[in-house]
């Protein structure tokens, strides 16, 4: 065996010691398997623990039980809406917007009734609920013991308070009072866990908030990013790191807490001080306090190779310490090794090798951050794949906790994979997998790039299928997601489906979207369909222009453009409806809107009457369009015109800019 620190990338920790792990069988398997040592550990295990098999007497259930097996029994309606909207179907969400509002005005009432039982807990004293349900029962939020006390200094840090606490704990120093250990370094993990201010209430916003928000009124009203608001930062000699000094006894647990608020608060170099000061004092760090250095150190360095170097000094100081790693250890490393450029990718799957040899199952953190060190999107190649291919195999069928920050499904939609993509779909029913998609926000987004790569790479049935299945019971698609179905049915040449889908985007309120109305309509008057086809088309554009009609509503109307009007104009006249055609081409005029030439044609060629052809000349010619001499000459050879007809001028109207330039006249004559 060799020694330790020679490849702390290969350091696997047994018997209290970091030792050498033999990584060629995970070389050979290609697959993040169990080495041979620890599979006959397991199996040697597993025979003394089968000799030890107790039969219980009685089964124990738990009190929701009956209800999980019901549960399991049904299946979820696609035709249904979410069940979090069945408490109220006349307020079920119709469309996107809907669904925003609904969402926000049910948390924005959770939290109001929250916020008043907090503060009237002596009205809802009475727990009607089996089993029971704590966090629905009301807080003490109130203080209750105004002496100066420790009691007072232990109420205040339960409740959050940070501010008052540091107001207790001076007060006592002041009167000569000895403040226990453990209260001092309860009150420090605190201040450092918040930041050295108090938590954010429900119900009121942050004091830099309101600064921040006055300073946009101030600015017109300027709407503010999530990237422009005031960042928690570690400010210099603040309460935490004062109240540290005042300690007259500093343990470990003092420093880890000081460390681990340093690191989440961006003094990174200050908390590697306080490290060296830690051992400095003969002090030994506990797990949690090399977890936050180990995420710190790629910020301390800035090459590569001393990225590592630091990661590798770290790790043989917990070698030293005797502290065994945790998941969390692990997914820190692999978290840092993101940003450790071409060291990453072999350190990620040594490290991957380690933590199973050392019996820590990777969580979905863990599989996130070594594909986020492969998979690059600008360059994707075969060993990406593989690695894509290796982690869903590893994951599949598996029921997962969150037990990291970092924990959610793996991004495999970016690859433009559908397999890999309906692998992950697979492991959203495997158990409660779904909850760590997130809130519905997050859900939305998940749904969203799975329908885009759907439409993408699948045949058109299968879109359809998947369609009916997520909207609208898990999926309310914006613009983009309907934008890109249509673009899906242009694949397929299924476009006799486009009024079917007009219905859908008017029930999810994206009718007033003008880009996504365009593209459809664009759609209809591109190509000739039967007559049954091009009559549904007319319909769906006498719908599309009514909407155009409508004035100022609830919501931001239409607006007419030439493109519009030409696409309407050609559907109509593809389905033979010669008079609302009509209707439309006075209506170019009306909007002071410009027919395009191919357009003029389309009607010259619809037409059989010899005076709607002299009066498409004429509306022709006051649009000023240069081919309104060759439409004439079409018009007196493909009909038989009256003398008066023969005789006719077409007057332009002045227009000195026009290019090409046109005559003033057309003499329409043999």
């Amino acid at each position: 065996m060799a020694a330790p620190g020679k490849h702390v990338g290969h350091l696997i920790y047994k018997n209290g010691r970091f030792l050498l792990s033999n990584f060629e069988h995970f070389c050979l398997r290609r697959n993040f398997g169990w080495s041979a040592v620890v599979c006959q550990q397991n199996a040697s295990t597993e025979r003394e623990s089968a000799e030890a098999i107790v039969i219980p007497k009685k089964k124990t259930w738990s009190k929701w039980a009956v209800l999980q097996a019901l549960a399991s029994t049904v299946n979820r309606d696609p035709t249904a809406p979410h069940y979090m909207f069945q408490d109220d179907p006349y307020l079920t969400p119709r469309t996107s917007a809907e669904f925003k509002l609904y969402s926000l005005s049910q948390e924005s009432g959770r939290m109001a009734a929250n916020h008043i039982v907090n503060k009237n807990p002596k009205f809802f004293q009475k727990d009607f609920a089996e089993p029971h349900i704590p966090c629905l029962m009301p807080e003490t939020m109130e203080l209750r013991i105004e002496e100066v006390s420790e009691a007072a200094l232990l109420e205040r840090i339960m409740l959050r308070k940070v501010k008052a606490a540091v107001d207790m704990y001076d007060q006592l120093l002041q009167a000569g009072t000895t403040v226990s250990t453990d209260a001092a370094n309860d009150l420090l993990d605190l201040i450092c866990l918040y930041g050295d201010r108090d938590p954010v209430q429900d119900d009121k916003p942050e004091a830099e908030d309101v600064e921040v928000q006055e300073e946009g009124r101030r600015r017109k009203g300027r709407l503010r990013r999530a990237s422009d608001l005031v960042r928690i930062v570690w400010r210099e000699n603040n309460n935490a790191e004062r109240i540290f000094n005042l300690l007259p006894e500093r343990d470990t647990r003092a420093y880890s807490a000081l460390i681990r608020g340093m690191v989440k608060y961006g003094a990174h170099v200050k908390a590697f001080n306080a490290y060296t000061d830690m051992l400095n004092n003969r002090l030994t760090a506990d797990v949690h306090t090399f977890n936050a250095l180990i995420s710190a150190a790629p910020e301390v360095r800035e090459r590569y190779t001393e990225k590592w170097d630091l990661i590798v000094d770290l790790l043989k100081q917990m070698n030293e310490q005797k502290v065994k790693p945790d998941l969390l250890t692990f997914n820190a490393l692999l978290k840092a090794l993101r940003r450790c450029g071409s060291l990453a990718r072999a350190q990620s799957l040594h490290t991957l090798s380690e933590m199973k040899a050392m019996g820590i199952a990777p969580s979905l953190a863990s599989f996130d951050h070594v594909l986020g060190i492969f998979y690059k999107a600008a360059s994707p190649s075969q060993g990406q794949t593989d690695i894509l291919q290796e982690v869903m195999t590893e994951v599949a069928g598996r029921t997962f906790v969150a037990q990291d920050p970092d924990d959610g499904m793996p991004a495999c939609l970016d690859t433009k994979d559908i397999e890999a993509a309906y692998r992950v779909h697979d492991l959203l029913s495997v158990g409660e997998n779904w909850r760590l998609l997130g809130d519905s926000f997050q859900q939305s987004i998940y749904f969203g790039r799975m329908f885009n790569l759907l439409c993408m790479m699948e045949h058109i049935d299968v879109v359809l299928k998947w369609y009916k299945e997520l909207i609208p019971s898990l999926y309310y698609p914006n613009p983009q997601g309907m934008r890109d179905l249509l673009q899906a049915l242009d694949t397929d040449n299924r476009l006799d489906m486009i009024p079917q889908i007009w219905k859908d985007i008017r029930r999810m309120g994206h009718d007033n979207k003008s880009d996504l109305v365009e593209e459809l309509l664009s759609l209809m008057a591109r190509d000739k369909h039967s007559p049954e086809i091009q009559e549904s088309f007319a319909v769906c554009a006498l719908d599309v222009r009514s909407l155009y009609e409508q004035g100022q509503g609830a919501r931001m109307a239409l607006e007419w453009t030439a493109t519009a009007m030409t696409n309407i104009t050609s559907v109509l006249l593809a389905a033979q409806k010669k008079q609302q055609a009509w209707d439309m081409l006075k209506l170019f005029k009306t909007k002071n809107r410009v027919p395009s030439e191919e357009l003029m044609e389309e009607f010259l060629a619809s037409i059989n009457d010899p005076q709607h052809a002299m009066e498409l000349v004429q509306i022709s010619a006051s649009f000023c369009l240069p081919s309104t001499p060759k439409l004439a000459e079409r018009v007196l050879q493909e009909f038989e015109l009256s003398e008066e007809q023969n005789g006719s001028q077409l007057q332009y109207p002045h227009q000195p800019n026009s290019s090409p330039p046109v005559p003033s006249t057309v003499h329409i004559s043999l």
